[in-house]
């Protein structure tokens, strides 16, 4: 992956180095930023915590680690069961291409669709731009761009995908 070094770069790449494994301390973060190519100082990583709203919570064995605030609580299976809902009242047609997926919304719906997605744990997925009637997603995989496209039909025929409750 690259990415410029800017403050968003910098930040997003903070919320998931925080996300992904257990961060001690800002001297500890910094170190892996630094690894990744981001030079930043004690001052900017701090403000750039406090921005993100990340927060130092206890573990079981008493250590604390960095945690986003935005974070706590949000359960992987209900952001699941939200993009399944909107896939179910939004998906007007879906289509793939290798390892692009192009979904057809009525008007207006496209952004609020490809919010869902961007939330979603769903791994396949790169990301997404919407317009205002269609969102693009570009998969990981060369050829994944299928069986995703066949897992938002399901979602939009109101079915449960794989490990997907349907509410």
């Amino acid at each position: 992956m690259t990415s410029p070094r800017t403050q968003a770069a910098r930040r997003t790449r903070i919320s998931e180095v925080i996300a992904s494994r257990s961060i001690h301390s800002q001297e500890e973060l910094r170190g892996v930023l630094a690894q990744e190519g981001f030079a930043v100082t004690q001052a900017t990583l701090s403000r750039d915590l406090v921005d993100l709203g990340a927060v130092k919570v206890a573990q079981e064995d008493g250590r604390a680690v960095y945690t986003l605030v935005a974070e706590v609580g949000i359960d992987p299976g209900a952001e699941m069961g939200r993009l399944a809902r909107a896939a179910h009242e939004l998906v007007v047609s879906v289509e793939s291409s290798g390892n692009i997926v192009v979904v057809r919304t009525p008007p207006g719906g496209a952004q609020y669709l490809a919010s869902a997605f961007d939330r979603a744990p769903w791994s396949e997925i790169l990301g997404s731009v919407a317009g205002d009637d269609t969102v693009l997603l570009v998969t990981r995989g060369v050829d994944a761009g299928a069986g995703v496209a066949a897992e938002i039909l399901t979602m939009a025929e109101g079915r449960s995908p794989a490990g997907v409750e349907s509410t």
